[in-house]
């Protein structure tokens, strides 16, 4: 994200993704939608409540999610 406060209706990635194709964008209305970027906003999103989305954040920053990545 930049220092300027993003559009919510408008879909980013985080600053390290940028110049990546394996990410995913989200975008924050109502509720906060997820996507795949390979999909080039195509495929399914997935919609999670402010809350649900935080605690998803915390969990992958906490390493929770470690186990899903392939080595």
């Amino acid at each position: 994200m930049t220092a300027a406060t993003p559009n919510p209706a408008q879909w980013i990635k985080a600053r390290r993704s940028q110049n990546a194709n394996g990410c995913v964008e989200m975008r924050q209305m109502v509720d906060v939608e997820v996507r795949d970027t390979k999909q080039h906003g195509q495929g399914p999103t997935l919609t999670l409540g402010r809350g649900a989305f935080a605690t998803w954040i915390a969990g992958a920053k906490a390493g929770e999610l470690d186990h899903l990545i392939e080595f």
